[in-house]
């Protein structure tokens, strides 16, 4: 059940940010849903992989270089899911700051970190 509730504010927060950040389009409120998905699945399955393989970079920016890694997990979601789109890869890092903080603020509302 509370992975059904984060999927659920996920996609809430995706189609959110989708309308008030510039360059980001989500077609409708199931796009957001599939994104949600789609981007939890990235991030359990591709982003280790690529974490792993920029690991030199990571230690060499101090941590700063998973900023990079976030924004092309979200530019690969755009090619997957079909009614979503980001213009720039400036816009996929900010959507992504904005996204994990978004999510992080409101899984503690929720309680969701235990």
């Amino acid at each position: 059940m509370n992975l059904i509730i984060r999927i659920i504010i996920t996609a809430g927060l995706v189609f959110g940010i989708a309308h008030f950040l510039p360059g980001v389009h989500v077609a409708g409120p199931f796009t957001a849903m599939v994104v949600a998905v789609v981007l939890g699945l990235l991030n359990i399955f591709i982003k280790p992989i690529m974490v792993l393989l920029t690991l030199p970079f990571t230690i060499l920016t101090l941590g700063l270089f998973l900023l990079v890694v976030n924004a092309l997990v979200i530019l690969l979601c755009t090619k997957i899911v079909g009614g979503f789109t980001v213009d720039t890869f400036w816009v996929a890092m900010f959507f992504s700051i904005v996204l994990s903080l978004t999510q992080s603020i409101a899984y503690s509302i929720i309680g969701g970190d235990k």
